[in-house]
């Protein structure tokens, strides 16, 4: 039979085709431009109706977490709708680190990706119908460094000012599926949590803060290799232009609630990382926090507190980081929320692992958990 064909040349396209061989390939993921940082995957194989597919993606072992590989599964897709996960085994010590991904598609066409993609097309589909929507402004807040536009929705009417931004690491698509369910929720007129919390907020949406990285593939940085979320203390218009212009319109606003949204790479688990450390730090700040992550536990079984990331010590917070800057900043509570690439090991999904679906589903809990955490 013919050799499949691998291709990545398109939107959030990653991969190097090593070599083919019938339904087998070795291949490599491309590094982040002007960067060190490489994990991001995304790419499709033709020919491979009814055949074993062996994929080989090696050099691993040098890739930003690899900690995240045992246990992984990689996401797949015929139709690029549903996704799913496929046989994924990982062995640190073949070809400098390699995972091997097993499938057998029906289809002639198959897409692999690190998680379910979320692509530019997609992006502009939600900005603009959310756009269109009553009660519903869109702001420009400025351009990337490759003159893309960082886009804001801000809806509700009330006096708490409100962030929602994602995808400061492009790679974490997982955040803007999060984004697209919050937006379902907050332009519902007959869901009462979207009622209440347009009474009480002014809520600045940004889905994609990282558009250059996003349609370059990358995991974790923009168009010229800078990690967005280590700028917030001093960004600038030639490293950082989409930080600057998201941090300015924060300056006009006030903050007073702000969720940075992510994924993990190594972590099975959905949990929050606070402003702990920073130099304006106050108990009552910090209980505040707490209540909101002990509202959200119980509020959804997706959502845990015993596993996440160490806690700075006492005036050791990094204040180049958004959540840290934000909280010190304005003195409001912020946070980080982080969704895994593998799976939430203590509800684990079989089928899909982490999902598209289990994110929007999130964001809908974690908009509920702010309407009593503001009305307590």
């Amino acid at each position: 039979m013919t050799d499949i064909r691998i291709n990545a040349a398109f939107d959030s396209g990653n991969i190097e085709v090593l070599s083919v061989s019938g339904a087998s390939a070795r291949l490599a993921i491309r590094k982040d431009r002007d960067s060190e940082f490489f994990q991001w995957f995304h790419f499709r194989v033709d020919g491979a109706a009814g055949r074993e597919l062996e994929l080989k993606i090696t050099g691993l072992g040098k890739s930003a977490y690899p900690g995240g590989w045992p246990g992984y599964r990689a996401a797949f897709s015929e139709d690029r709708e549903y996704w799913g996960r496929t046989e994924t085994t990982y062995d640190p010590g073949e070809d400098g680190g390699t995972l091997t991904i097993r499938h057998t598609p029906e289809a002639g066409t198959c897409w692999f990706a690190y998680f379910a993609p979320y692509s530019m097309e997609r992006h502009h589909d939600l900005v603009a119908q959310t756009a269109a929507l009553p009660g519903v402004t869109h702001r420009n807040l400025g351009t990337s460094i490759e003159g893309q536009p960082i886009d804001c929705l801000e809806i509700g009417a009330g006096p708490k000012q409100v962030w929602l931004y994602a995808r400061q690491h492009p790679g974490e698509s997982m955040a803007e599926w999060w984004m697209e369910g919050a937006l379902e929720l907050l332009t519902d007129p007959a869901d009462p949590h979207c009622r209440k919390l347009r009474q009480l907020c002014r809520f600045h949406v940004v889905p994609n803060a990282n558009p250059d990285g996003s349609c370059r593939g990358h995991l974790r940085t923009n168009a010229v290799g800078v990690n967005l979320n280590r700028e917030w203390h001093e960004p600038t218009p030639e490293r950082s232009p989409e930080v600057l212009a998201i941090r300015n319109a924060m300056d006009e606003s006030g903050v007073d609630f702000a969720m940075d949204v992510h994924g993990d790479e190594a972590i099975p688990h959905v949990f929050l990382a606070g402003f702990e450390g920073i130099p304006s730090w106050t108990d009552e700040l910090g209980a505040s926090y707490e209540r909101y992550r002990r509202i959200l536990e119980r509020r959804t079984p997706d959502f845990q507190t015993r596993r996440g990331y160490p806690i700075a010590a006492p005036g050791r917070a990094n204040l180049t980081m958004s959540t840290n800057q934000v909280a010190h900043r304005f003195g409001c509570v912020a946070m980080t929320l982080e969704m895994p690439f593998k799976d939430n090991d203590d509800l684990p999904c079989k089928e899909q692992g982490w999902s598209p679906e289990r994110s929007k589903l999130l964001a809908r809990d974690c908009l509920a958990s702010l309407l009593e955490w503001l009305e307590g």
